[in-house]
């Protein structure tokens, strides 16, 4: 009987050895299925289907607000859904896709304020309009809540309010507005030129380095309000790598969509300041940084040693396209 009881105890603890196993790699190949960025899409190609779905004509201003909708509708109703919330296993282990996510966010509410403050007002003095007003407010909800009100939520009732603006936009008879002028666009590319500008820093210092302080260049009479030193130690913290190789990631994601649907909008302002060129420059460096990423793991080599450094390409790709959106600012300064 001892034997046979333990007998039974050893195949009874080798099931449950091997039922644990199984689950744990259903949670790993369910992880792993969830860690997929989207596809990209076409803004124009998706406006024109909207439009003709409502009957709208395809006016000054129409694909970038859809594109804004869809990018938003992308990140909520993704493979997995909006993950940024989530504190249950195993989501919770998951930190690559919420990079992501925060990069598309950050990007949705630089373009969703444009919207309500530069391309549907003519000037400073005119009223906002009603529905921008409160989708603004609600994409810079705070990304991370999950209970009463949760995120997805609220980034859906910004959504909502930018189809009623969207459809007043396309209707003959609508009051929505947008002003396709070179101050607008140059209004939004420069919050673009210091997303961008912010992303590379960070991926950049990946590696660590000193560099002078340049603070206050180009002002002798400007004083800080606390003294960092004629040099400055950048580096960004190990256990953060691969959380700023995603965001940048998301970021030059959302970002694409964005610049193909104001190229869209505002064709007839590039192509006066014979800008066309410089724009799809823009897009050609944000599309080369989503090339896939063949390693397992995000790399953080030196500059010059035997393995890769992930975060340097794409700082690579992102500093070309953010010279690029300062070039392109020049340009539509020009009269």
């Amino acid at each position: 009987m001892p034997l046979m009881q333990t007998l039974i105890g050893t195949g009874r603890r080798r099931w449950i050895t091997l039922a644990a196993a199984a689950v744990l790699a259903l949670c790993a190949v369910y992880l792993f299925w969830l860690d997929h960025e989207p596809d990209p899409f076409d803004p124009l190609v998706r406006a024109e289907a909207r439009a003709e779905r409502a009957g709208h004509d395809v006016v000054t201003g129409y694909v970038t607000t859809s594109a804004l909708i869809d990018v938003m509708d992308t990140l909520l109703n993704k493979r997995g859904g909006y993950l940024n919330n989530d504190l249950m296993p195993p989501w919770i282990v998951l930190d690559n896709m919420p990079s992501w996510e925060i990069g598309v966010i950050y990007q949705a509410r630089d373009l969703a304020r444009t919207l309500r403050n530069d391309f549907s007002r003519s000037q400073t003095q005119s009223a906002e309009d009603r529905a921008l007003a409160i989708a603004d407010p609600q994409f810079s909800f705070d990304y991370g809540s999950w209970w009463l009100p949760s995120t997805e939520g609220e980034y859906r009732e910004g959504i909502e309010q930018l189809e009623d603006y969207l459809d007043r936009l396309g209707s003959p008879d609508g009051e929505a507005r947008f002003y396709d002028r070179a101050d607008n666009l140059r209004e939004y590319l420069a919050l673009v030129e210091k997303r961008l500008g912010n992303m590379g820093q960070q991926l950049s210092a990946s590696v660590g380095d000193r560099r002078r302080n340049t603070d206050l260049s180009g002002d002798a009479a400007a004083r800080p309000s606390s003294d960092l030193g004629r040099e400055v130690r950048v580096k960004t913290p190990w256990l953060r790598i691969d959380n700023v190789f995603y965001e940048a990631r998301g970021t030059t994601w959302a970002l694409i969509h964005f610049l193909k649907a104001l190229d869209h909008d505002f064709a007839a302002v590039l192509r006066d300041k014979n800008a066309e060129a410089s724009l799809d420059q823009i897009i050609r460096e944000l599309e080369a940084s989503q090339r896939p990423v063949r390693s397992p793991v995000i790399l953080n080599g030196g500059g010059f040693g035997m393995f890769a450094n992930h975060s340097l390409v794409m700082a690579n790709y992102i500093a070309r396209a953010n010279a690029a959106v300062i070039d392109l600012r020049r340009l539509l300064e020009q009269g």
